[in-house]
């Protein structure tokens, strides 16, 4: 398995990035890592740092796309970036994968226009994997599509659950429609008509749920427009390291607290791995024809390591083969 990966993605590149692939090497002998980016920037950041980097390919780029950079920047002034680059030789066949902690926007349009859609799919859509009480659930869309059609929601629910299923292991993964209440009838028309599509769709469709039952894990595919997914998404993360945030503060309050800091030290730190979405592999965009991954912009070498394995079992597990197939299925029942 070949895994390209962009140099230059993410507020802490090229360094976290290099330290990244050097530890999925560690964890994934089997798979060939490429580092994609401008070669002699990526050899001196491997020097300057004592880092080994002699065991991966790298493909030279002419410069990055930043996080303020318009998204169609990756088809034409950055259009030989390191995103840009990396997307082509996936598009050729040279890799069996992308991952990026760039910018999502870019490399949203980049997939989509470059790699191209799977026959039949409307709108490839953005897919964070998050953590719940319960385990990891993908929130599908998370940003890409802010206005969208009810066929495509269903779409968004049929590629979540064979992802799922597939690459996270969950057999008959429960798909739930994003809404303002868990009623049938509840929200507007686009709903409406959505909720319809979905519950007659060939998966585990439950139905709505509220947004406040998501942490909870009630749903293993969460369905959403790409606005009201990505406020989902920003919240629960806020959310979390404000909550972090003030059980640190308790227990650094006074000798006493510390004291009962350190009684449970170990379970603390447990439950703050549980809710880290940096083990969990990013974000994949769902609908192109080859594994296309994205981790956040702050991402550490461990996310780094966890986007490249998601990655690798993407690529190898063939499941855009069979969201093809469901999704020709659907096609040919309603024509």
């Amino acid at each position: 398995m070949k895994v390209l990966v962009d140099a230059f993605g993410g507020d802490k590149a090229p360094l976290e990035v290099l330290k990244g692939c050097i530890l999925s090497r560690e964890e994934l002998p089997g798979t060939e890592v490429v580092l994609v980016g401008n070669k002699k920037e990526i050899e001196k950041c491997a020097a300057e740092n004592s880092l080994d980097i002699s065991p991966f390919e790298i493909e030279d780029a002419d410069g990055a796309i930043t996080m303020n950079d318009e998204p169609g920047v990756v088809l034409k002034e950055k259009s030989e970036s390191s995103m840009a680059k990396g997307l082509k030789m996936l598009a050729e066949g040279k890799a069996d994968a992308f991952v990026s902690a760039g910018n999502s926007g870019a490399m949203t349009l980049g997939a989509t226009m470059i790699v191209k859609r799977i026959r039949g799919i409307k709108r490839p859509a953005f897919a964070p994997i998050m953590p719940s009480s319960k385990g990891p659930f993908m929130l599908i869309d998370g940003g890409a599509n802010v206005e969208v059609r009810a066929e495509m929601l269903r779409q968004f629910g049929v590629m979540g659950s064979v992802y799922m299923e597939n690459i996270i292991g969950i057999k008959n993964p429960r798909v739930a429609l994003a809404n303002v209440g868990v009623e049938e009838h509840k929200g507007d028309t686009l709903r409406h008509e959505a909720f319809a599509l979905l519950k007659k769709t060939d998966i585990n469709f439950t139905g709505n749920i509220e947004a406040r039952d998501i942490p909870a894990g009630q749903a293993d595919v969460v369905v959403a427009d790409g606005f009201s997914g990505n406020m989902i998404a920003k919240m629960y993360e806020g959310a979390a390291k404000e909550l972090f945030g003030k059980i640190k503060g308790v227990f650094l309050k006074n000798i006493r607290t510390k004291l009962a800091a350190l009684l449970i030290k170990k379970e603390l730190k447990e439950l703050k791995q549980y809710f880290d979405y940096n083990r969990y592999g990013g974000a994949v965009v769902l609908g192109v024809k080859k594994p296309v991954l994205k981790t956040h912009g702050s991402a550490n070498a461990v996310a780094i390591a966890a986007v490249i394995r998601a990655a690798s079992e993407f690529a190898g597990s063939g499941a855009i083969d069979i969201i093809e197939d469901k999704i020709s299925k659907i096609s040919s029942k309603e024509e």
